[in-house]
């Protein structure tokens, strides 16, 4: 039985327990030119693709040219300089529609893990729609993010990916390029599960479900806490990607 928006999946048996971390799954980290998911243009993308035993299957990987010039500090943070892309990054254009692609028909087969997937599908559908790209409807995904703030609400620090990783005994080398991030955000992903089996161990349809009210649940907490400085302060409780209007 699916869990309500909101409220912590039942508690399962081991024997109903939905062993996804086994299975083959996917993860997809996107580096771009900003911090604003609605104006950030792709520079680089990643998606990768193990089996039930971890080992890697397929690595796509994209180098895109944004078509605007990229920022100083964004090139600090992924290494890609403006005069990079444009020398030998694809069109975005076709990038856009070559990842919208591949995610929409993983998604008829497994789960995609994201950390933060509102930043990377807000992103995706923003570039998708600036192109006349088709839209995916992002569904399993399985975000560490969200998990962890739902399962170990008040441990005290920050929740980046390299922070959760160092918690959680993961190796991330290489950090802020899309393929390293979206391997580590995989080995996230898996080690919450094993260490809460009952909240996290279940169908990747519920546990996508779940995951839209935890993070709803958080973004109203936060935005009530900025909100004693900032009145008008809002935090977007949309989950997995903001919400658009029509197309």
């Amino acid at each position: 039985m699916a869990s309500t928006p909101g409220q912590d999946p039942l508690p399962l048996d081991q024997d109903t327990r939905f062993a996804w971390q086994e299975l083959p799954r996917a993860a997809f980290d996107l580096e771009t030119t900003g911090t604003d998911p609605h104006a950030a243009r792709i520079v680089t993308a990643s998606v990768v693709i193990v089996n039930g035993r971890d080992e890697l299957l397929q690595h796509h990987e994209w180098l895109v040219d944004p078509g605007v010039e990229i920022p100083e500090a964004a090139a600090a943070v992924h290494g890609i300089s403006t005069e990079k892309a444009r020398a030998q990054g694809r069109d975005a254009a076709e990038a856009t529609a070559e990842i919208a692609s591949l995610l929409g028909e993983l998604f008829q087969t497994m789960p995609v893990m994201v950390f933060n997937a509102p930043y990377d599908f807000t992103v995706l559908e923003a570039e998708s729609r600036r192109y006349g790209v088709a839209p995916i409807d992002p569904a399993p995904v399985i975000d560490p993010l969200v998990m962890d703030r739902a399962v170990d609400k008040y441990r005290r620090g920050k929740r980046t990916l390299t922070v959760m990783s160092e918690f959680y005994g993961v190796s991330l080398v290489d950090a802020h390029t899309s393929a390293a991030d979206a391997l580590a955000t995989i080995g996230v992903a898996d080690a919450i599960a094993r260490r809460y089996p009952s909240q996290i161990q279940i169908d990747p349809l519920q546990l996508h479900s779940a995951q839209v009210g935890w993070h709803r649940a958080w973004a109203e907490n936060f935005q009530d806490f900025l909100r004693r400085k900032n009145p008008s302060a809002v935090v977007d409780p949309a989950w997995p990607r903001a919400e658009f209007g029509a197309r």
